[in-house]
């Protein structure tokens, strides 16, 4: 039984990750993170209710990314329970949060991410181990939008710890527009250079534990809590807009979970086909073939 767990599962993509799954793998077995446990009891209740075999095969673990004695309880409830080896087959880094705030942004984009793969990585499978961070089209067309000096520095592949944190918090000191232009990152989107950092961070979690397979995807324009304020703001339904189901934004993730992915470190499309990290590729186009 090959266990995963996918943080941010109590809805959107995060559940639709977890519902593909368990429909698609027999031999899986889903943990459920979720920071709210009425919510998260709420979305195991949705899919017990859907196939009365998945109660067998999945299990809400309570989990805040932002929050260092939450994830070391999660970590130590599932090694208490499976034990400290080989304990999970992968993590999917789904939990994000979209706002206007860039401390919130982070918090919960990148150093959440950092924190939960520190965490459960020493229990993922030593041989086949996965952990799948789902970030967004905005990461590489904040790359592309950013000045040379800038954009060596988030593609570089030799990337540390201590100087990603450092640029997140001279970012965190940059207080308007003008003067995020002014440092070569165009508008200091929030969003964007949230996901730009933290496909810079699988660069380096992919570096730090070359036993695992670590990558990167964007789900797609997909309808959920997180993005149908765009569509309000807009007059327009999330289909006016092309938006997709949750469902659709489950595709890269699984094969980046389940199938044969090149290379390491990488960062797909939502079509599950490689994509580079400075510019927008869209679904359908060649898949990028560079380093």
């Amino acid at each position: 039984m090959r266990r995963l767990l996918v943080t941010g599962a109590n809805k959107g993509i995060g559940l639709a990750i977890a519902r593909a799954i368990l429909d698609e793998h027999p031999d899986t077995f889903v943990l459920l993170g979720a920071r709210d446990a009425e919510r998260g009891r709420a979305a195991l209740s949705e899919l017990h209710a859907q196939h009365a075999g998945w109660n067998e095969r999945s299990l809400l673990l309570e989990l805040d990314v932002t929050s260092d004695d939450s994830v070391a309880r999660a970590a130590q409830t599932v090694a208490q329970r499976f034990g400290q080896k080989d304990a999970l087959y992968a993590l999917v880094n789904n939990a994000g949060v979209s706002s206007d705030d860039l401390a919130t942004t982070i918090a919960v984009n990148v150093l959440g991410v950092r924190r939960v793969s520190e965490a459960f990585a020493p229990l993922l499978d030593r041989n086949a181990g996965r952990i799948v961070n789902v970030t967004s089209a905005a990461g590489p067309s904040f790359v592309q939008s950013c000045s040379q000096e800038r954009q060596r520095f988030l593609l570089d592949p030799n990337i540390t710890w201590p100087a990603l944190r450092g640029f997140l918090d001279e970012c965190l000191g940059i207080r308007d527009k003008a003067a995020f232009a002014a440092k070569g990152l165009a508008d200091g989107n929030a969003y964007g250079l949230s996901k730009a950092c933290a496909n810079s961070l699988t660069l380096l979690t992919a570096r730090e534990h070359p036993a695992l397979r670590v990558n990167a995807c964007t789900p797609g324009f997909i309808d959920t809590a997180l993005t149908r304020s765009f569509a309000t703001a807009q007059g327009k339904s999330p289909a006016e807009l092309g938006m997709k189901p949750p469902a659709a934004g489950a595709r890269s993730t699984m094969y980046l979970l389940f199938g044969d992915p090149p290379g390491n470190g990488r960062y797909y499309g939502s079509d599950a086909q490689r994509s580079p990290l400075d510019r927008y590729r869209a679904p359908g186009d060649p898949p990028y073939v560079g380093e």
